[in-house]
């Protein structure tokens, strides 16, 4: 059995160096990263609402205050820690403010790019990625739906990206598995 076809195996597992091949299973490779930006406002979320003593508008902010016209004569409006500027830059054009819920958001948008570019693959751990990816936006629903510190437009939008981290994941692995079967 130590024929030509021995030899070649031999040579081929000689010649991985022990090294994964692509879409190994690792934890880098299933774990979701589109849930990285929903811990972290969940994280931010609960120690501001629980400093101001379990009020939720310390942190979303009372839009109802701001309808009712309550901002209008200079009073003080509950704009919450997400929309509240958390820094300033100046800019040639003006300043710039950033608050809160744009840096959770920038985050999201880091973690959807490395969803897509992880989704070119077409191995066992893509796929276990792309099914806890559908776990986490449904979490993401529920959240939204039935938890008040969620409902705001910086988690709609991080619904967003892991909807399209969910259907980008699949359709992106699709083409790439065609691609590999040379069809």
């Amino acid at each position: 059995m130590s024929g030509a076809s021995g030899a070649g195996v031999a040579v081929g597992i000689a010649s991985t160096d022990g090294q994964k091949p692509n879409g190994g299973l690792s934890v880098f490779n299933i774990f979701p990263k589109m849930l990285i930006p929903v811990i972290v406002y969940a994280i931010v979320g609960y120690i501001v609402t629980f400093t101001n003593g379990g009020d939720v508008s310390a942190f979303i902010g009372d839009m109802a205050q701001f309808r009712a016209g309550a901002c209008a004569d200079g009073a003080s409006c509950a704009v919450g820690a997400l929309n509240g500027g958390l820094m300033s830059i100046g800019l040639p054009s003006g300043s710039w403010s950033i608050s809160t819920g744009d840096l959770i958001l920038i985050l999201a948008l880091i973690m959807l790019f490395f969803e897509m570019v992880k989704s070119s693959g077409s191995g066992t751990s893509t796929l276990l990625n792309h099914g806890f990816s559908i776990g986490v936006l449904l979490v993401c629903l529920l959240l939204f739906l039935l938890v008040p510190l969620f409902a705001s437009s910086v988690f709609f939008l991080i619904i967003m990206m892991a909807l399209i981290d969910v259907a980008g994941g699949f359709t992106i692995t699709a083409v790439a598995a065609r691609r590999d079967l040379g069809t």
